[in-house]
Order: structure tokens, then C-alpha cells, then sequence
């Protein structure tokens, strides 16, 4: 499991107001950065005279973007630096808490951090003075985690809108011009390598780790697939003692089931969200606080352990998308799902390059002072999803633009 679970007291860390170190960092480091650690060595923005607008007309500014890669906050401050613009940007507590350079690093140059496991006031507050105040854009990816798909958009977080509309409604109050703005950011990610040069080795490595022979025979998809097919069988016997039948998206829902369902009865008195991202957040934000706490046996706290690994699990299988390859399969969704897979077994993936990123500016959807809601939820959330599924499919027809 990924380091995301902090044993201690949140803290609420807020940005710094610096410009300079922003500005350097984006000139000299993030470009280095981007190509060293991610493999990303080209990119390209669209849409930006948008953000231009809204910028000019005084708006608070939500840069609202699908996040399918750990470094897609890099890029949105590419993205905003293309026009000079600093930005603030919304980030789970737990980056702080890497090691002390990130935890001096990150509010320097505009990053505040948001408690995952509870209502985090104090960062809800910060984020709507941010707006009223249309210091510089603030950055959510509405999301919520690290989905490696391009090609799915999971369950929109309505903090965004709620945010904006504490945001419009303070401007109000202190007569302030301009609005509120949502704009969508859509990012996409093209692989311009050869996969069939550069997956081999760690297809290998994985099967090796199933004590496989390498499976060389097979094409890479078919590969994929039989790793895939016996990691969930792996998980069946685990958990349910036995592989299942059915399908394979069938199969993972009944697994998430089975390892969600007890810790809500446990935790929650068997209440459910509405998706599984949000439920395993309920489930944790419970949890969370007898850890912390500093009264629990050595035996009780690793049993908490042992469930909030249960609840890593269940929220990677949901990040597997059923029937993700298309027929035949891009050779970016053939990419997303060898490093999920080399991620849930090592916690890291290789570096796959280069990657060519694409990053679109939607339309701005204004938020009111009033809550609207509509059939399927608030209307600004489910125009925001609208356009970022819009924006990321008509991108995926350019894939040959940067071959």
C-alpha cells in the first residue's frame, strides 16, 4: 500500500503567498522534473484564452481537472504559468508528510493540504478565500484519487460546487465584481513509444512473480490479461477462498463487496455511499480516529491496519475499469494498465517514455449563491463531467498528431 495513511493528528498546513519560488520552480524545475520522473517530454495547451477571460473579468477560478496521473499538478501549473499565473492547489495531507523537504517544499509554492479522512474546515475556508479574493486560480481535481484512465472519469466530488457557492456568496456580500467560475481542464496523455519494446520486461517481471515462465508467445494484450485474470484469482482465494465465475467486472464487484460490506456494518452500522471511492473514504474517516488516538493495543492496532488494507484493495479493484481495452486496445490504455498493475504489486511503476500530454480549457460554468439541483445531482457538477468526457474523448482522435 501506498504511503496515504498518516498515524498521527491532522494538522491543516495553509499555502504560502509567494510568487517567486512559484515562478522559478515552474521555469527551471517542473519541465526537468516532468521529463525525469514521469517520462513526459512534450506537451501542449488548449483553450487557454479562457482562463484569460475569466482571469480579466476578476472571477474566483476553479481549475477543475480529471486526474489520471500522479503528476497532472505540474502540468495544470504549466498550464496557468503559459499565461504568468501562479495557482493555489487543493492536496491530500499525506504529501506533506513524505519527508521534511516536501513538507517545506509544498506551501511554498502554493499548496495547502486537505484532510481525506474528515471535514477539513479550515481548508474549505481557505479555498473560498482563495476565491473571494481571485487572488490567483485555485487547482481540485474533483475526483479525489489517482485513476491511471483516461479513457473513465470516475464519481465527481460536489465539494467543488459547494466551494464555489460559499465562494458567490461571499463576493456578494462584500460587493464584489466578477463571478464564480468552474473551468474544466481535461488532460490526456499519448504514449509515443513501442510497447512492444518497452512493456516486455515488466510483464516478465510480473509473471515471474506468479512463477510463470515468460509468457512471450502471447500478444501483449492477451498478456495483460491472463496477469490480470490471475491476480483476481489470487485475490478470490484470499478472501472467498475459492475463484469465482462470471464475468470479470461481476467478479471484482463481488470482491469489493465482500471486503467493504463488514467494516461498514463494523464502522458505520452498515450505512452505504453512493460509490465505492466514497465509501471506502466513509469506512476510513471512521477508522481514522481510533488510530490516532493513542489508546488502542498493540492487537487492535493491527487489526485497524490490517482493515485499512483491506480498503487500499477494494478501492484499486474499482480502479480497474471493466471492459477498459476497446478492440482493439489504444496503446495508452494498454500502458494505464500495465503500471496499475506494476504499482499494486511494488507500490511503483517504471518510467515509460515519451509521453506527450495534452491539456484543454473547457467553458466556464458560473456558480450561483442559490444550491440548483437537478434530475442526477447539482447541474454545475454534471456540466462539469459533460465537458471534461467531451473534451477527453475528442482529444483521444489526435492520438495520431503525436505519433
Amino acid at each position: 500500500m501506498q504511503n496515504i495513511i498518516i498515524e498521527k493528528p491532522y494538522k491543516f498546513i495553509p499555502p504560502r503567498r509567494g510568487k517567486i519560488l512559484p515562478a522559478l520552480m515552474r521555469r527551471f524545475y517542473v519541465p526537468h522534473y516532468l521529463r525525469s520522473t514521469y517520462g513526459v517530454e512534450s506537451w501542449k495547451f488548449i483553450g487557454l484564452e479562457k482562463l484569460k477571460k475569466s482571469v480579466e473579468a476578476g472571477d474566483g477560478i476553479i481549475l477543475a481537472s480529471n486526474h489520471c496521473r500522479p503528476c497532472d499538478p505540474f502540468f495544470i501549473a504549466l498550464l496557468a504559468g503559459e499565461l504568468g499565473l501562479p495557482v493555489f492547489i487543493m492536496a491530500s495531507w499525506h504529501l506533506f508528510m513524505q519527508n521534511r523537504l516536501m513538507g517545506w517544499l509544498l506551501p511554498r509554492v502554493g499548496i495547502f493540504s486537505m484532510h481525506r479522512e474528515g471535514l477539513d474546515r479550515e481548508a474549505i475556508k481557505c479555498a473560498i478565500d482563495i476565491l473571494v479574493e481571485s487572488e490567483r486560480p485555485l487547482v481540485i481535481f474533483p475526483e479525489g484519487v489517482v485513476s491511471r484512465t483516461n479513457d473513465r472519469l470516475n464519481n465527481l466530488m460536489d465539494g467543488t460546487v459547494f466551494i464555489a457557492r460559499k465562494a458567490a456568496k461571499s463576493r456578494q456580500e462584500l460587493g464584489k465584481k466578477g463571478r464564480v467560475v468552474i473551468l474544466p481542464v481535461a488532460v490526456r496523455y499519448f504514449y509515443r513509444g513501442d510497447i512492444n519494446k518497452s512493456l516486455p520486461p515488466a510483464l516478465e517481471d510480473m509473471e515471474r512473480r506468479l512463477s510463470w515462465k515468460a509468457q512471450s508467445e502471447l500478444a501483449i494484450p492477451e498478456r495483460i490479461k491472463k496477469i490480470g485474470q490471475a491476480l483476481l484469482t489470487l485475490k478470490e482465494f484470499e478472501y472467498l477462498g475459492s475463484p469465482q465465475s462470471g464475468s470479470t467486472s461481476a467478479r471484482i464487484a463481488f470482491l469489493i463487496d465482500r471486503i467493504i460490506v463488514p467494516l461498514e456494518d463494523e464502522w458505520l452500522k452498515g450505512k452505504k455511499e453512493a460509490d465505492i471511492i466514497s465509501r471506502v473514504k466513509a469506512v476510513r474517516t471512521a477508522i481514522m480516529p481510533e488510530m490516532v488516538s493513542g489508546e488502542m493495543t498493540e492487537p487492535e492496532r493491527s487489526r485497524l491496519w490490517a482493515q485499512l488494507l483491506d480498503l487500499y484493495l477494494a478501492q484499486q479493484l474499482y480502479l480497474y475499469p471493466p471492459n477498459y481495452f476497446s478492440n482493439p486496445p489504444t496503446h495508452e490504455q494498454i500502458l494505464e494498465t500495465v503500471e496499475r498493475f506494476e504499482e499494486d504489486l511494488t507500490d511503483e511503476a517504471r518510467i515509460y517514455r515519451p509521453l506527450h500530454l495534452l491539456g484543454q480549457v473547457g467553458d466556464p460554468i458560473e456558480v450561483g449563491t442559490v444550491r440548483e439541483r437537478g434530475n442526477g445531482g447539482e447541474p454545475q457538477m454534471l456540466e462539469l463531467r459533460a465537458q471534461i468526457e467531451g473534451m477527453l474523448q475528442n482529444m483521444k482522435g489526435k492520438r495520431s498528431e503525436f505519433k
